[in-house]
């Protein structure tokens, strides 16, 4: 899919300078971007992603009322390179100064993001959200789960509002019976296909794991509109005798399905809105910093926090399930299913144990009020395994001030990208109408 981009173009009209910028941007951009036949500034849009000025004229500041009328997204791309042309930083400022944001990336690849980005507005605008849960909140762990804003109507009703996507709601009591349905034989043919990597697991773990791909497949090919999915995999897991780990890993392989671990609508629709944008890897984990204390070192029954060189303020403990989180096999660089770690499951369940290269990260949420993600650069510098826990593998992330970072955190679940992405992320931000606050 491609961003629909309607060029515009100001009175008097087109010249050969917005023609042969026009051609230009056709070159550059003809991966991302489908260029629609040119408009005058004020007349009727076509169905449209975005508008683009491939070039500006000063008329602009006598057409104010023009570009305030407009309804959709607004691309200043002026220059050869795919860029706002230096000489139209007075223009953009003159018409933010009027009310009219617009949209004017400074390099290519900024660009790349943008149109990206207008795709994945478009995709959520018809996309529908699969969600398997039956009473969230009220299973195991009742008093951690009940206080999760994603399960609530007010949640799900804004995410429709703000980004179009619809939440589909199915039973993961019937899943898992249709999963208990599914014969040992089929599971073992499709088991061959794959043949992952497993440790310590037995063959009828492999085979639960391999049911819950199954049915959760069928459920997929079913209705090709939902483009993620998520269980309440742990509040709710006495339906299920094994976890949706390997699923997720398999089903991204397979089709690049964004998973939500918990049923964790928020992390779906923000990890849904980066990858397309930003084709990084990316997954969802549990934030523990230093700076929480006892809190935290509670929760993953660990007596101390790892050392580091310097400044642990600074610094975050991300782990999820035993291990880091569910990483695809594409982003790791190492990879095993392993037997479950938390007594919340059953005795039969998989966790995925995978790591991601030590490096610059990014960690990202979108804010309950639909309004702005909240971003933090940062550096994963190793990994911490403390036997007899609940955070067998964890990673170890510095970011540039701890305090700083719990002040203003959405949540206990962030979505990891491997990557600095804070200036790309303000791109998409212009596109979907979010604020960018840096933690």
């Amino acid at each position: 899919m491609k961003a629909r981009l309607v060029p515009l173009y100001l009175d008097p009209g087109r010249d050969s300078e917005f023609d042969k910028q026009l051609a230009a941007l056709r070159t550059l951009l003809g991966d991302d971007a489908e260029f629609l036949k040119p408009v005058a500034l004020g007349q009727a849009l076509p169905d449209a992603d975005a508008v683009v000025f491939p070039q500006v004229l000063g008329q602009a500041y006598r057409q104010v009322a023009a570009f305030q009328a407009i309804r959709l997204p607004i691309l200043l791309i002026t220059s050869e390179f795919g860029t706002l042309s230096m000489w139209d930083w007075e223009i953009a400022e003159y018409l933010r100064s009027h009310g009219v944001e617009t949209i004017g990336p400074y390099g290519l690849p900024q660009t790349q993001v943008v149109c990206r980005a207008l795709c994945a507005r478009r995709e959520l605008q018809s996309a529908r959200f699969l969600v398997y849960q039956d009473d969230p909140g009220e299973g195991h762990q009742a008093t951690i789960f009940k206080r999760f804003y994603w399960w609530e109507d007010e949640c799900t009703q804004r995410l429709r509002e703000k980004f179009g996507v619809t939440i589909v709601k199915k039973s993961f009591r019937e899943l898992g019976a249709a999963a208990r349905s599914i014969s040992d034989g089929e599971a073992a043919r499709e088991w061959e296909r794959w043949q992952l990597p497993t440790a310590g697991l037995t063959p009828r773990a492999v085979s639960s794991a391999v049911k819950i791909y199954l049915a959760v497949r069928r459920d997929l090919d079913a209705d090709p509109s939902i483009l993620s999915a998520g269980i309440n995999c742990l509040n709710e897991s006495h339906f299920s005798d094994t976890t949706p780990c390997l699923a997720w890993n398999m089903l991204y392989q397979e089709r690049r399905l964004i998973w939500g671990c918990e049923a964790d609508t928020m992390s779906m629709v923000t990890e849904y809105i980066l990858h397309r944008a930003l084709e990084a890897p990316i997954m969802m984990t549990n934030l523990y910093p230093f700076v929480l204390g006892n809190a935290a070192l509670k929760h993953e029954r660990i007596a101390r926090f790892p050392a580091v060189e310097a400044e642990p303020d600074n610094h975050i403990l991300v782990a999820h399930c035993g291990y880091m989180g569910v990483i695809p096999q594409a982003f790791a660089r190492s990879w095993t299913l392993r037997p479950k770690v938390l007594a919340i499951v059953d005795d039969n369940a998989s966790a995925i144990d995978a790591e991601l290269p030590a490096g610059e990260v990014t960690l990202a949420k979108l804010h309950p009020g639909m309004d702005k993600m909240t971003v933090a650069e940062g550096e994963l510098t190793g990994y911490a395994h403390f036997p007899d826990s609940h955070c067998l593998n964890g990673g170890v992330i510095r970011v540039r001030d701890g305090h700083r970072f719990m002040q203003s955190l959405a949540s206990h679940h962030y979505l990891l990208l491997v990557g600095h992405h804070l200036v790309a992320t303000r791109f998409v931000g212009k596109v979907f109408g979010l604020g960018i606050e840096e933690l």
